[in-house]
């Protein structure tokens, strides 16, 4: 069990990891994941950076939201700005996955003289697609009816996750997800659907994107469902100083399914 940090954020606990010393990386987990999603890079890059990762809403130790609408990516985003700003972190980098990766942009476009480097994996910031939007709000539906996460869905989720070859053969992997998933707080499932609900109807940001020009990477799971390469080309061309890079074997969270592949991507960028 690693230490978590606690701090007040819009009158609710934020937890947080804070490893390591030198330049200040700014980690954004994956909806229905937390912090510790990023425990083989932040081992890894600890040593020479200061790694921070702050929990979202509604997951691991940080509070829940309260509201009963969605919970709208400005709004997260803010938070974030509320966060970096109460840390006093006059410039950091920013590595953000799928959700982190959304809020992540947008910190960057708004901060281009804090942001040194921006590393978006496994996310997209142009409008939801029409039927993956109905699946997901529909998914979202079935929690807020059951008021927790019931088996069936969370089998459902899986693929989602993981690519077909961690379904097969990192069973523990696997296993340890879906325990997450069908033992979350009830206290807190409402505000992982605001939450939810505000990703999946988020704005269209690709616009802003061109703006962006601190030195950028790209990174997916070539098997990534929930967010595949092709959106990640896009992001790629789109973004001024940008590089994709597509993870063989790894679907929407390579970070925990190629932990190695992922650590040294990072590893040769931030440190070049």
């Amino acid at each position: 069990m690693f230490l978590m940090n606690h701090i007040t954020i819009t009158d609710r606990n934020l937890s947080y990891l804070d490893e390591g010393t030198g330049p200040t990386l700014l980690f954004g987990h994956s909806f229905l994941w937390t912090p510790e999603m990023w425990r083989s890079q932040l081992d890894a890059l600890s040593p020479h950076f200061r790694c921070i990762a702050p929990a979202l809403w509604g997951h691991g130790a940080s509070d829940t939201l309260d509201e009963r609408r969605a919970y709208a990516l400005e709004s997260l985003t803010d938070d974030m700005e509320a966060f970096v700003d109460a840390l006093d972190l006059k410039e950091f980098s920013i590595i953000g996955l799928s959700v982190g990766g959304m809020w992540g942009a947008r910190l960057a476009h708004r901060f281009p003289e804090r942001v040194h480097k921006l590393v978006l994996m496994g996310t997209d910031v142009g409008l939801e697609p029409p039927e993956s939007q109905q699946r997901f709000l529909g998914m979202l539906s079935m929690v807020e009816e059951a008021g927790a996460l019931p088996p069936p869905l969370v089998e459902a989720c899986l693929p989602f996750f993981f690519c077909d070859k961690t379904l097969k053969t990192a069973p523990h992997v696997v296993e340890a997800f879906r325990q997450s998933l069908l033992h979350w707080d009830a206290e807190k499932v409402s505000g992982v659907i605001s939450l939810g609900q505000g990703i999946f109807t988020r704005e269209d940001f690709l616009p802003q994107l061109g703006s962006i020009r601190c030195p950028s990477r790209v990174i997916v799971g070539e098997q990534d469902r929930s967010r595949p390469p092709a959106e990640a080309a896009v992001l790629a061309k789109t973004l001024p100083h940008a590089r994709l890079e597509v993870v063989k074997n790894a679907g929407h969270i390579s970070a925990v399914e190629q932990p190695e592949i992922v650590t040294g991507l990072l590893k040769t960028f931030l440190q070049s």
